[in-house]
């Protein structure tokens, strides 16, 4: 995970003045998830992951990366 969406979630949350279960709650994931995301633990799945940025008005998704074997 990367460390600008770390942030970008703890100051939401923070923001919004609430506590990890009560983001875990709302968004509907486990709070182990919620300690695990903001942690940067590099194995979470995608769809919870989006589960918590759309309390935010974000999401993640795929993007074709720029490399190219040549």
């Amino acid at each position: 995970m990367s460390d600008e969406l770390i942030q970008l979630i703890k100051i939401k949350r923070k923001d919004l003045d609430l506590t990890q279960k009560e983001l875990a709650d709302r968004a509907g994931v486990g709070l182990r998830f919620i300690r695990e995301l903001e942690q940067g633990k590099n194995t979470l799945r995608l769809d919870k992951v989006n589960q918590v940025l759309a309390m935010f008005g974000y999401r993640m998704k795929p993007e074709k990366d720029s490399y190219e074997e040549g």
